[in-house]
């Protein structure tokens, strides 16, 4: 029997209201993690949604819904009954939900892992538990001529989402290395050049990518500059041979990120312009901001006080254009307190300590508590700065707070940022 044509989801898109998709996906993920949920949304899933082909949302999804919008139900969110949808024989169509005969917990791209295990065969399953409360991060390893299709690539970037969410919690210190093993495979898969089709071939090239690059930052931020350096080297050669300017964009902006904390101005600066000529043709004023924030960065580490604040200009410029449908899923972080605490940083490396306190205070006081690691970062950059301020009363209770909420974070910027803090204090 024919499938029925997917109704578009015309209420779930007016809850997202001015949201970008990726906004609202983070958006969902730290509502599951108020009510101690667990799910990989991202703006594939909430355009599936609105798309009408997910009908109903597995028992998880129903969950954080109808916590984030107290009042509403299923209805309201504009989804079919559940025994509409689910109440079928195994098998039948169900508007892109799991069938009733396989009932589940976890959301649907956790039941992606499993079905990429059932249809691998008995190709052997490369799998990192990344632990830490979080589920096995599993790429099914290539075998003979095994064809690579929708469950490799899906794996793929389920290890992506589940690396990122992971990070934010813990930091990174306790996940580069299982992290790794993933990558491996999802390069190995690539090197099999044995897909179904062109389609899944250009995924699977941007999921390594960003494979590539999360776990290049879990190097950069637990201190291995020179394995992050060769991290983010791999995700630019996989963006050009693939054609992919958005992973060449983001691969820059790591590149700049990394090249400026370890003392390589005039590198970063190259590197943000360069993510800069990338992200030219893609719909993201965000993008461009972020790469801006980072020109001014590495301006700011040389010195040149009028080339940041010009930087700067064009990153508030692009900001204020407000989130495009063409943001990338991985800048769900970069709102107004990430904004805060890059301008922070700037003005951090020119001096002005007084100003760069003042905007680390903002991303302080405006950044969401769910995303611990990053309060924590931010906390320890107003410390820093108010203790080179000559504030060393409120450097110490700030340095003191972070010190309390470093429980199941693990991050080498973190510490080093205390360190030097202490260093500071101590001339008091």
């Amino acid at each position: 029997m024919a499938m029925s044509r997917a109704v578009p989801n015309l209420a779930f898109r007016r809850l997202r209201g001015q949201h970008s998709p990726a906004e609202f996906a983070a958006a969902v993920r730290r509502a599951a993690r108020e009510i101690g949920e667990q799910v990989a949304c991202d703006a594939r899933y909430i355009g599936r949604v609105e798309a009408g082909e997910i009908r109903c949302p597995n028992y998880a999804y129903e969950r954080v819904f109808l916590h984030m919008f107290p009042g509403l139900g299923l209805s309201d969110l504009g989804f079919s009954a559940r025994e509409t949808v689910r109440g079928r024989r195994q098998g039948a169509p169900a508007g892109g939900s799991p069938p009733a005969a396989i009932p589940t917990r976890n959301d649907e791209e956790s039941d992606v892992l499993r079905r990429a295990f059932m249809t691998s065969g008995s190709a052997t399953l490369a799998a990192a538990s990344l632990g830490l409360g979080g589920p096995a991060v599993a790429i099914p390893a290539p075998r003979g001529t095994h064809r690579i299709g929708e469950a490799e690539v899906r794996a793929v970037e389920e290890a992506v989402r589940q690396i990122r969410l992971l990070d934010d919690r813990h930091g990174a210190d306790g996940l580069y290395k299982v992290a790794a093993q993933p990558l491996r495979t999802a390069y190995a898969l690539l090197d099999t050049g044995s897909m179904t089709r062109r389609s899944t071939e250009d995924r699977l090239h941007a999921g390594a990518g960003e494979l590539s690059l999360s776990v290049g930052w879990l190097a950069h931020d637990s201190g291995r500059h020179e394995d992050a350096r060769s991290h983010y080297a791999e995700a630019l050669a996989t963006a050009r041979v693939s054609g992919n300017a958005a992973l060449e964009a983001h691969a820059f902006c790591n590149t700049s990120f990394l090249a400026r904390d370890t003392g390589r101005y005039r590198e970063a600066v190259r590197a943000a312009q360069a993510g800069l000529r990338a992200a030219q043709p893609l719909d993201s004023a965000r993008l461009l901001s972020l790469l801006s924030l980072r020109e001014a960065g590495a301006w700011a580490g040389l010195g040149d006080r009028s080339a940041c604040d010009q930087a700067l200009g064009r990153a508030h410029t692009h900001f204020d254009r407000g989130p495009s449908d063409g943001d990338p899923e991985w800048m769900s972080f970069f709102g107004e307190p990430e904004r805060e605490a890059l301008e922070a940083q700037c003005w951090a490396a020119l001096g002005d300590w007084g100003r760069a306190a003042r905007h680390a205070h903002r991303a302080t006081v405006l950044q969401n508590p769910y995303f611990a690691r990053n309060l924590a970062l931010y906390r320890a950059h107003l410390a820093r700065d108010l203790a080179h301020a000559g504030r060393p009363e409120e450097a110490a209770a700030e340095a003191k707070r972070v010190m309390e909420s470093l429980d199941g974070i693990a991050s080498a910027r973190i510490r080093g940022m205390l360190t030097e803090t202490g260093r500071v204090l101590a001339a008091y």
